[in-house]
């Protein structure tokens, strides 16, 4: 897909921020990284805004999503083009991060 179908298809928004833009303004960001195998196909690719695509960079799509609340209910509204797959994905992430930052939470700093 081209940038310009992906920013019509996404109606100029960040799907992460939930606003929308120019097309100037507007990056495409790949769901699963690139680096982490993910490829330019329509399902894995979305509209974001310059500043959260900078602030998503490499991460997992999970752990950028749960650092703000906004940006998952935001996600969760807005990205209904990426393939089921990455969503069942993310899930999964979601719960084993949550996990993990509860069981840090939990930890005994004196160990």
């Amino acid at each position: 897909m081209k940038r310009e179908e992906i920013f019509v298809r996404d109606e100029w928004r960040c799907v992460y921020c939930g606003v929308q833009y120019a097309p100037a303004a507007l990056t495409v960001d790949h769901v699963q990284p690139q680096v982490r195998g993910g490829d330019s196909s329509g399902g894995n690719v979305v509209t974001a805004c310059a500043s959260c695509n900078l602030r998503k960079g490499h991460l997992r799509l999970a752990a950028f999503l749960l650092d703000e609340p906004d940006r998952m209910t935001n996600f969760r509204t807005y990205a209904n083009h990426v393939w089921p797959r990455h969503l069942r994905a993310l899930d999964e992430a979601l719960e084993a991060e949550q996990r993990r930052r509860a069981g840090r939470q939990g930890a005994d700093p004196s160990r």
